[in-house]
């Protein structure tokens, strides 16, 4: 009998939704709600979902409804779920003294995109060691804020915050509000916004950085210090032009919203519209109740949930190298050039049509799944366009329509997170398999378009 070898897709797509029935079987454990409260299993589906597509969303409380042990089992979900399958199990079997065979490394090449086989499990290792130091880091900032005000329950507040932070879950424990009660507290701001930018950039292009930093430090002087690769270039500069676009944007259309930045100071107006740009990143906690903002500026918001953070990191959307990497195969088509070129390197044909698939692929699941919760859920377009834009880019962010969701409307919600966070990355493994495809050549015919 001919045996049927899983392909890393198959394991992707296994491990976030077995990961997802399992959290939600010990949400539903008495040990793990507060007493008194209870949940269904559509709800506790809901959330697990949620917690292991570093999501945000929930229909229920996070700090009300759930125990230490609940709290505990979330926390785990996002840690798992921000990581990602394949640098989880790597670490699993590192630590259990299991032997990485070749599968496994590649598999690891595979989800990271590299070249090469060497090394990947000691880029695995640092992968784990980088995101414990950057959570530690941003626990301690936390713990400005949150052990003053909680005591010692602040020093799980702070844990828990970070990892949802660095993870870009937007999981919080302060009662449904999110942070909108420290609008004003500049520490937790600009930690909240290092942890969601860092997490935002991608593992590959922190070790690109590293490289390049070294190169210039090297000791008796280097007059040819190593240049930063394309892919970092691309990610930094769309990071940084995505968060200025979306503070200047925040600025303008709600600078004098009573119900927004209307009524705060100059400073707290700029860190507010900072956060709210960083947050849409696919971070999903807000200083705002989101359904304050004006629809130019939700409109604006939709887009950048839907564009999202980079690749190989944390964050969700269909990531900002693949929109670069459109728009400059735009411009190419309108100036006539045969080739796709950014900062004078050529673009591969079939990276291009890579980033066509994907953002088709989630641009179809929005718009099929956005027209299912319609429906079935009585709300306004705008509120059910930005909770779907919201889902199936992992952002977390909602105009007040989770809490409403029926069962029905749940189960398209749920659905559509674990497409957004399996279909970019399965579809990405898919198109970095050097498997042999046996493509065949047809004739060419000419098609009018426009």
């Amino acid at each position: 009998m001919k045996r049927h070898k899983l392909t890393p897709t198959s394991i992707i797509m296994l491990g976030f939704l077995i990961g997802a029935l399992l959290g939600t079987l010990c949400l539903m454990l008495p040990v793990s709600l507060r007493q008194g409260q209870k949940i269904d299993s559509i709800d506790a589906l809901f959330v697990a979902m949620s917690s292991i597509c570093v999501t945000g969303l929930s229909t229920v409380n996070i700090g009300q409804t759930f125990s230490v042990f609940g709290q505990i089992i979330l926390l785990l979900l996002i840690q798992f779920g921000g990581l990602g399958i394949v640098t989880f199990t790597t670490i699993v079997l590192f630590l259990f003294r299991r032997r990485i065979t070749l599968s496994d490394r590649m598999l690891i090449q595979s989800a990271y995109n590299l070249d090469t086989l060497s090394g990947l499990v000691r880029l695995t290792l640092r992968i784990l060691k980088v995101t414990l130091c950057l959570e530690g880091a941003g626990a301690l900032g936390y713990a400005l804020v949150f052990i003053p005000e909680y005591g010692l329950k602040g020093i799980w507040f702070s844990i828990f915050h970070a990892v949802s932070a660095f993870c870009n879950a937007g999981i919080d424990l302060l009662g449904g509000n999110s942070f909108c009660g420290y609008a004003d507290n500049v520490i937790l701001n600009f930690t909240t916004v290092f942890l969601i930018i860092v997490s935002g950039l991608g593992f590959p292009v922190y070790w690109e950085i590293a490289r390049t930093f070294r190169s210039i430090h090297k000791k008796g002087g280097n007059p040819y210090p190593r240049k930063m690769n394309l892919q970092a270039k691309i990610v930094i500069l769309a990071t940084l032009s995505l968060i200025l676009a979306g503070t200047a944007l925040t600025l303008l259309f709600e600078y004098n919203n009573p119900d927004t930045l209307g009524g705060m100071s100059w400073p707290r107006k700029v860190m507010a519209a900072l956060f709210q740009s960083v947050t849409l990143r696919t971070a999903g906690f807000a200083t705002i109740s989101q359904e304050y903002f004006r629809p130019a500026s939700c409109l604006v918001y939709v887009v950048m949930m839907f564009i999202g953070g980079s690749p190989a990191g944390t964050a969700g959307g269909v990531k900002t190298v693949t929109i670069i990497l459109l728009f400059a195969s735009m411009f190419a088509n309108i100036r006539g050039k045969k080739d796709v070129s950014i900062m004078r390197r050529k673009i591969a044909d079939d990276t291009i049509r890579r980033c066509v698939a994907i953002v088709t692929f989630s641009l179809t699941v929005l718009l099929l799944l956005t027209t299912a919760l319609l429906a079935v859920q009585e709300s306004s377009f705008l509120d059910t366009l930005y909770e779907m834009t919201s889902a199936i880019a992992t952002v977390g962010l909602s105009r007040g329509l989770t809490g409403a969701l029926n069962p029905i409307g749940k189960l398209i919600v749920t659905l559509t997170m674990y497409l957004g966070r399996i279909g970019p990355i399965t579809l990405a493994l898919v198109f970095n398999s050097r498997r042999p495809t046996g493509n065949v050549s047809y004739a060419e015919s000419k098609i009018i378009i426009g």
